[in-house]
Parts: structure tokens; C-alpha cells; sequence
């Protein structure tokens, strides 16, 4: 990062940086095929179940963090979605949905670094919390809505509470205000360069659990 880019806000920075890795994980096959209606619920199910592990090891970290300098700024309640998520798993599970619930290898990576993150370094948290929320927030709803018309959740209801703010009433402003948050961040051009790697890999992890998901629900499926 020279001297030319410090002007450019960190947010923007770190949007375009992983654009790339971005694009590549929303396209993958599995997730083509899950949004274009060509797989199953019990796909979107496999789906919402490897999320839960990673929003376990975002959010169990979340309480310790608040106080943290980097990444305090970054936890506010109204994110929160491992409630809502086990919401939905107990609609697409039944009431006994921890039964047998396992997360795939990538899955298991991918918690595990957040997990590392949050112990040793909370400029990394930040970078896999932004990815996952602002995701959550943007494309996520693209999800809600194919998944509503797919597979004939109600509207904003069980099985797609995940994807449900209740508490955010305008995200697009809060979308701004989280980028303003990532401008100021308490990290000097090193260690945003750092944290940007790090928002890279998180796209990666993403990019495996969708490969592992669509070996096992492959379009002849």
C-alpha cells in the first residue's frame, strides 16, 4: 500500500481488493445452481447448516470483543444472527436439528480461522466480520427472496430469518455507517493491508464451502 492510496478510504480499498474473490465465490456452481432454482431445499438446508458454524465462531467471540480498540466498533446487536439462524434450522431440521449436524472440512477451516482471529488477532476478525455481515446485508437478500419463491418459505419467515434484519430498519445506511466504522479503524496502512489479505481469504473459505457443498449436490442431483 504507497502513499497514493492512503487517500483512498479503507472501505473502498478493501471492497475492490477482493472484488475478485468476491465474484468468484457468488458464482460458484453450487451457488448458481441453488439460485437458479435447479437444487433442492435439502441444498439450501446443507447450506444453512455449514452457516451456523461460522456464525458460532464469529459471534461466540463477540462478547470478549466488545471492549477491543479494532474490533469493538464492529459489534452491535443488531447483526446478530446465530438466533435467527436456529430458527430456521429447527424449520428445515425439526425440533431436534443439532442431531447429526456436522460442518463439512471447509466449514470446519473456516470457523476455525474466525475462531484464530478472534483469539490473536482482531484485525483479521474484522475482515472475516465484514465479509460475512455486509454480505449478509447486500447479496443475502437476493438469497431471502429466490429462497421465498423457490421453495415456499413465508414471506421474511421461518426458514429465511437469517436473512432478516428486524432491527436494522434502513440498511443501506447502515451499510454507510459500517464503511464509515472501517474508515476509521484503529490500524495504521500496514496492518490494513493485512486485514484486506485477510478479507481475501475469508472470500476464499467462502469459495470452499461452496465447492464441497456442490460435489455433494452435483446438478444431476
Amino acid at each position: 500500500m504507497d502513499a497514493t492510496t492512503t487517500a483512498t478510504p479503507f472501505s473502498t480499498l478493501i471492497r475492490v481488493a477482493s472484488q475478485q474473490q468476491h465474484t468468484e465465490a457468488e458464482t460458484s456452481t453450487f451457488m448458481s445452481d441453488l439460485m437458479g432454482a435447479r437444487l433442492g431445499v435439502d441444498a439450501y438446508t446443507r447450506y444453512t447448516e455449514q452457516l451456523w458454524f461460522v456464525y458460532r465462531a464469529l459471534e461466540g467471540a463477540a462478547g470478549a470483543l466488545r471492549t477491543d480498540p479494532v474490533a469493538g466498533p464492529f459489534i452491535q446487536d443488531e447483526l446478530l444472527r446465530l438466533p435467527a439462524l436456529e430458527r430456521d434450522l429447527a424449520h428445515l431440521r425439526g425440533a431436534d436439528w443439532r442431531t447429526g449436524l456436522e460442518p463439512l472440512p471447509a466449514t470446519a477451516a473456516y470457523a476455525a480461522r474466525v475462531e484464530e482471529c478472534a483469539r490473536t488477532w482482531t484485525g483479521g476478525y474484522v475482515a472475516h466480520h465484514y465479509t460475512r455481515y455486509l454480505g449478509d446485508l447486500s447479496g443475502g437478500q437476493i438469497i431471502r427472496d429466490k429462497a421465498e419463491k423457490t421453495w415456499g418459505f413465508d414471506r421474511k419467515g421461518d426458514g429465511v430469518r437469517f436473512y432478516v434484519f428486524e432491527e436494522i430498519s434502513n440498511p443501506a445506511a447502515f451499510k454507510r455507517g459500517y464503511r464509515e466504522l472501517l474508515d476509521q479503524v484503529a490500524a495504521d496502512d500496514l496492518e490494513k493491508q493485512r486485514i484486506i489479505d485477510e478479507c481475501k481469504r475469508a472470500f476464499d473459505f467462502n469459495g470452499a464451502v461452496f465447492r464441497e457443498l456442490g460435489a455433494q449436490f452435483p446438478l444431476s442431483a
